[in-house]
């Protein structure tokens, strides 16, 4: 038995009556989910040593941020006392080992309070990136001078061209840059 096709007439009176799908939504951003969990983490942990590398110079200062640097964050279990690990280069462990009230004083002002109640240090050679951002801004070297440049254009003029020449003439401009 064949069924038969409504009308047209038919088939708008049928949609009307009966309830369609609602179209699917796009799912939320992923960002705006995760924004509140987040929050949440950041309350119950705070912020973590990453931060606290970033701007370790601003937080205890320059000349101890030029011999020290925070390697490890530890919380404490079951709400016991949480700990914080620097690497401090050779003999200066003694000097920064009298000042650890302070550096930890400084370190929960950023943190939040009672942050972090011990202060291990380790003895240790510091990243070299470390050192080089405590350095400070780089000075710009001043250019040679018209007649300086001739100078040394002329000497190296017999070298054949290439990548030795080049170096002779950054070295050379290096040499002649420097105060005698």
């Amino acid at each position: 038995m064949r069924r038969r096709l409504p009308s047209p007439d038919e088939a708008i009176r049928i949609l009307a009556e009966k309830r369609t799908r609602p179209p699917r939504r796009p799912p939320p951003v992923a960002g705006k989910a995760l924004s509140r969990t987040l929050r949440e983490f950041d309350a119950k942990y705070g912020q973590g040593p990453g931060a606290l590398t970033a701007r370790w110079r601003e937080i205890v200062g320059p000349e101890i941020a030029k011999r020290t640097e925070p390697v490890k964050l530890t919380r404490g279990r079951n709400g016991g006392p949480s700990s914080l690990e620097i690497r401090v280069a050779g003999p200066a462990a003694a000097i920064i080992q009298h000042q650890a009230h302070e550096i930890l004083a400084r370190v929960n002002l950023f943190l939040g309070a009672d942050a972090v109640q011990k202060l291990r240090i380790v003895q240790g050679p510091l990243r070299p990136q470390a050192e080089s951002a405590t350095a400070g801004p780089r000075k710009r070297l001043v250019p040679l001078d018209a007649a300086q440049e001739a100078k040394l254009a002329a000497d190296l003029a017999e070298a054949p061209d290439g990548k030795l020449k080049q170096a002779l003439l950054a070295l050379g401009r290096g040499v002649l840059r420097k105060p005698r």
